[in-house]
């Protein structure tokens, strides 16, 4: 590593708070592009992260450079308001074209916790009724409201009331069948009803269609349709949060797509804008209109620049047919990665759904989730070349999930990397 670099580095305890700069791997790189980091090191990486689930169209896709240049030609900031723009307003068009459902109004904001606190804020608004239902596992944002329905670790909660706002019941337990995963649902709404909050002071129950950080769990259809159902019943809103699902990750714009579900409110980020700060809170206008001027505000959320890369992102998800080659080449990868499960005991079990894979790690010994021997297993593929990410209450799940743009040869250039990876372990 470059001297210059080290130098740097030795600043990170001083300057950079530990809480956001320890997390793995701790790469050091200089430049990226497509599905690849090049490091200061001279090695380049793969990336099976797309930084976290973001850069859905790959790093510095050029069609996404070229907007964000052009677009700060003439702005760097807004505010939605006080002045309008172009990108912003046409970016709301866009995004109303493939919302599932009637979803078609949109308050932006800058990160994936600001839309869940702006959905749970729009929830109590409009049905005036104070408690939320969330999931265990499920990860909703780290700002106090949206951390009140996260439940993937205790850690984040730690010292941090959850202010009496929110009630928990389990998520989808893989290994049920329909029937019995329908069963529990409806059991645990019961018992919940029953003992602890009536449904009449309920105003939203949030989930994420897929369980993300909580480990990739993917639920039947039928189990979410029955959510719906259940908060129809009640007249509690449903909020997807899709900050992780959406902009073709599960294979088709939104996982609500991919699993015939359309909720009241949904959140969405990460990949909306490849890297830029933007999210959104969204819902049908007849909800938004219920929620007056004053009552939720910003001042950075739908920066022009922001916008401008998220109406590129949709035009590149389009013009690729990114949609159909994560359907395609996921297939793909999930069969190498079922080949992978039956060579290596400690793989015990893999999950997913278009681009977005779990792959559980235990002790071949035992069979139970291993956090350590996952650990090891991304030390060792990094030193391989690819970057995988961490998931699961102990960091017991492999999470991969590459660029849309990744091609079949790439994905078998990853998987031999971690297939030696796993062969080092021993």
């Amino acid at each position: 590593m470059p001297q210059e670099w080290n130098d740097l580095a030795q600043t990170i305890p001083y300057r950079l708070a530990p809480s956001m700069a320890k997390d793995h791997p701790n790469l050091p790189v200089e430049k990226e592009e497509g599905c690849y980091y090049y490091g200061v090191d001279g090695k380049t990486y793969l990336d099976f992260t797309s930084g976290i689930a973001v850069t859905n169209v790959g790093h510095r896709h050029p069609k996404i450079v070229a907007a964000i240049q052009e677009e700060a030609g003439r702005f760097t900031h807004g505010p939605i308001g006080v002045i309008q723009y172009e990108s912003i307003l046409q970016l709301a068009n866009e995004l109303a074209e493939i919302m599932p459902g009637d979803l078609d109004c949109f308050f932006f904001g800058n990160s994936g916790t600001e839309a869940v606190e702006g959905a749970l804020k729009l929830a109590r608004h409009v049905t005036k009724r104070p408690y939320v239902i969330s999931f265990n596992g499920c990860f909703h944002g780290r700002t106090l409201g949206s951390l009140s329905v996260s439940t993937s670790k205790a850690k984040y909660r730690k010292y941090q009331p959850a202010q009496g706002m929110a009630y928990q019941i389990p998520y989808y337990a893989t290994g049920d069948t329909e029937e019995q995963a329908i069963a529990k649902l409806e059991d645990s709404f019961a018992s919940l009803f029953a003992h602890q909050v009536s449904p009449d002071e309920v105003a939203a129950v949030i989930i994420e269609p897929v369980l993300g950080e909580g480990g990739y769990i993917v639920p039947p259809a039928s189990w979410l349709q029955r959510i719906r159902t259940i908060c129809d019943e009640h007249g509690m809103l449903l909020i997807f949060d899709e900050v992780q699902t959406g902009f073709g990750r599960t294979g088709e714009w939104f996982a609500a797509h991919t699993f015939g579900v359309v909720p009241d409110i949904m959140a969405i980020a990460k990949g909306i804008a490849s890297g830029l700060p933007l999210s959104a809170t969204v819902a049908n206008h007849k909800l938004m209109q219920q929620w007056p001027l004053g009552s939720h505000a910003t001042t950075f959320g739908g920066n022009p620049i922001a916008c401008a890369a998220a109406r590129a992102t949709i035009a590149v998800i389009k013009e690729e047919q990114l949609l159909d080659n994560a359907k395609q080449v996921g297939a793909y990868a999930k069969q190498r990665l079922n080949a992978m499960q039956e060579k290596w005991p400690q793989i015990g079990a893999v999950r997913g759904i278009g681009m977005m894979f779990g792959i559980e790690i235990v002790d071949p010994k035992t069979g139970e989730k291993d956090g350590d021997i996952a650990a090891k297993i991304l030390d060792l593929a990094l030193e391989e070349g690819v970057l995988f990410y961490f998931c699961g209450n102990a960091g017991e799940v492999l999470r991969m999930i590459p660029p849309l743009t990744v091609t079949k040869a790439e994905i078998d250039e990853g998987l031999a990397k971690l297939d030696r990876a796993f062969t080092r372990l021993g």
